[in-house]
This record gives structure tokens, sequence and C-alpha cells, in this order.
């Protein structure tokens, strides 16, 4: 692994891959609290025509600037792309899915025609032009991390800089414009800020895929916490993780018949990251929350049959259930102890409250028990006292039976 960092060829493409990422991972999470992914999927389309023109005007006038004149490019076209998208919004009041959809459709369509047209009478200009629609990680060199690094600092220095900003901005918009905050000012640096994102990944992963790298790090990030700073610092290192086993998978994989590129092995394993922390993530994971599921089902059926037997009900229950009551000793030879008659009585007590809330909340009588047997497995203590509080300590639920310890 060491290698990817000191061999002479590997050591730019995994540097600069791990800076597009990580750059990638912070802005994506500002897209994805605004719940507008498509935004890079527009923007980074709408780049292509100024990477063409780029390409164009560097190697016809300035042969050694051309990557400069790419960047730059696609930097205005993409500030021109965001333009339309806005006055298509205000001014003709087209939905902003829409327009997204029109300027990526638009200006995608003119860069590939553009690009065409050149695809015979200039076919060195097209190949330089393919690289930055696909993405060609393994062709970077030292100067590359110089430049993608210097960019990558912008971000991550005005993240840091306006971290407070974002923060009342995104939580609190109201309160935002309350205080005077410039909000459009600040959404203004967060756009120039997607931009400069887009132009540092487009020569890893190309224009087609960088949309994917703006969200899956922050699609990971989000399953793992619940705290804006952290969300940032995990996406970014999610990110950074990415662009490192792409260029891992795409060494160790290729064989001398076939060959894995850089940019799609990123992505790959961009989702890869993705996937687990969807499903194994503590809190939101779905293989926890199955788990936490099931365990939560296990104990309703458990105290179900707790309360039969308080009630001297004959039930058909497995014997697993029957095992773990005698392991908590709330049974024995299908009896119940001391500690499992309080706890019966604990539930049925629950039971019976929460049916005199409804009723006192104006339910009637006869329609309160399905209500009841869900929400006693859930009731905690504090809200058991203020049930009790507020109804006065009764001592009868709606159907006139005892509520069991309504006398202590």
């Amino acid at each position: 692994m060491l290698e990817f960092f000191t061999d002479p060829v590997l050591r730019a493409p995994t540097i600069g891959s791990m800076l597009m990422c990580f750059s990638s991972g912070l802005i994506g999470c500002l897209v994805f609290l605004q719940k507008r992914s498509l935004v890079g999927e527009a923007l980074s389309h709408a780049s292509y025509p100024g990477v063409v023109l780029g390409v164009i005007l560097s190697a016809a006038f300035a042969p050694g600037w051309i990557a400069f004149s790419i960047l730059l490019g696609a930097f205005l076209f993409g500030l021109l792309g965001l333009f339309v998208i806005d006055q298509m919004e205000k001014r003709l009041g087209i939905s902003s899915d829409a327009a997204l959809c029109f300027v990526l459709s638009l200006f995608f369509g003119v860069g590939i025609c553009i690009a065409s047209g050149l695809q015979v009478t200039h076919a060195l200009w097209f190949r330089q032009i393919q690289i930055f629609l696909f993405g060609q990680a393994a062709t970077m060199v030292d100067s590359h991390i110089a430049l993608y690094g210097g960019l990558t600092l912008v971000i991550a220095m005005s993240m840091i800089f306006l971290y407070r900003f974002l923060e009342i901005l995104h939580f609190d918009s109201e309160f935002a414009k309350t205080i005077g905050m410039r909000t459009k000012t600040i959404q203004g640096i967060l756009y120039l800020l997607l931009m400069i994102a887009i132009v540092v990944g487009m020569r890893s992963v190309g224009v087609i895929l960088m949309s994917a790298m703006l969200i899956t790090p922050a699609a990971a990030a989000r399953q793992w916490t619940q705290k804006l700073s952290s969300f940032f610092v995990l996406a970014g290192i999610f990110g950074m993780l990415a662009g490192l086993f792409g260029n891992v998978f795409a060494v160790w994989l290729s064989r001398p018949n076939l060959s894995f590129p850089t940019g799609p092995m990123i992505v790959l394993s961009s989702t890869g990251i993705c996937l687990f922390s969807l499903f194994f993530a503590p809190q939101r994971g779905f293989f926890p929350r199955l788990i936490r599921i099931r365990r939560f089902q296990l104990l309703c059926r458990q105290e179900n049959l707790l309360k039969a037997l308080y009630k001297e009900q004959l039930i058909d229950a497995h014997p697993y259930l029957f095992w773990r009551m005698r392991m908590k000793g709330w049974i024995k030879e299908k009896k119940l102890t001391e500690e499992g008659f309080e706890e019966a009585e604990k539930l049925v007590r629950l039971h019976r409250l929460w049916e005199v809330y409804l009723v006192h909340m104006g339910q009637e009588s006869d329609r309160v028990h399905h209500s009841a047997e869900e929400m006693e497995h859930i009731l905690t203590p504090e809200i058991e006292k203020q049930l009790q509080s507020l109804l006065d300590h009764p001592k009868r639920d709606p159907h006139e039976q005892p509520i069991p310890g309504a006398s202590r």
C-alpha cells in the first residue's frame, strides 16, 4: 500500500484522486443537505463545453497552458449553466428539476457536438477532451497534485470559515434572515465552491461520474452521525478512502489483457463505502435497525405472554419465550414468580392507564383497547407519572376494571 504514495508513477494519481474526493465529499454535504443532488450532475455536464473550448483555444494559441485553460473553461461554463438555471427558475417560472435537466442536456449536447467535429480533423485534441469526459486519473503527474491541492485547500478553508454561517443557514434559514445574514451571498459562495470541486474532480472521474462523488460520500457519512461537524469530517474521510481504494483496486485487479479504469473504480469504491454504511451503520443502518425491530417484537410477544399468565389465560407460546422468562426470573414451571407478577402488574397498569387517558381525550371506550395494546410496551416511568398526575390517580379503567397499583 505504501508504494501508492512513493512510487513516481502511482503517487500523483493516488494523491490527486484523494484530494479530489476529499473536496467532493465536503461540498457534497451541502448539496445533500439542500436535497439538490441533481445540481452537481447538471453543473458537471454544463462544464463540458468549457473543457472542449479550453482544449481548442489552448492547443491553438497556448499549448503550455492547456491544463489551466481546461479548468478555466470548465469553471466559466459551469457558472454560465448556473446562471441559466437561476434565470429559468426566477424569470420563466420553470421548476427547479426541469431547469436542471434542460441545462444538463443542452450544454452537454453542445459539448458533444463540438467534440465530435474534432474527432476527424484534430484527433489529438479529441483525445484530450475524452480524458475529461470519462476521467483518466492514471495520467496525472506531480504538477496536478500542486494544482488540485491548492483548489482543495481553498474549499477546505472556505468551509472552516463559513461553518457557523452554514450551520445557521441550513438548519434555521428564517433566523438567518432575521439577523441580517447575507444568505444569497453565502449561497453564491457555496455554488462557486461546488464548481471548484467539479473542476477538481473531472480529471479523476470525468464529467459523467462526477455527481456520484458529490453524493455517495455524503450519503455514507449521514448514516454515522447526527452532528454537522462530524458529517463534514466523515464525508471527507470517506471520499479520501474512495480515492485511495479506487487507485489500489484499479492497479491490483488489472491484468495484461484486462485493465480497470481508475475513475469508475473510485466511484465503485465510494459506492461500496456507501452501501456498507447504509447496511451496517449502528443507528441508521438497515441490519442494526432490523435487529432492533426483531428485538422489540420479541419483547412484545414476551410481555404479552407475561400478561396472559397474569390473567390466567391459556396461551400457546414458543418454548423460547418461556426460556427467556425463566432466565429473567419471571416464571417458574409456567407460574409467575413474585418478580414476574410485579412486571405483569406494571404492564396491565400501563395498558389501563392509557385507556383512561384516551377516554379523557375524547375517544370512545370501546375503541381504546388496540392502541393501549401497542403503547403498554413503550410507556416510560416518566410518562406513567405524568399520566397518573393528569388523570388524578384513577382507580379503574373505562371498562370498570381495577388498575393494579393505583392505590400505591
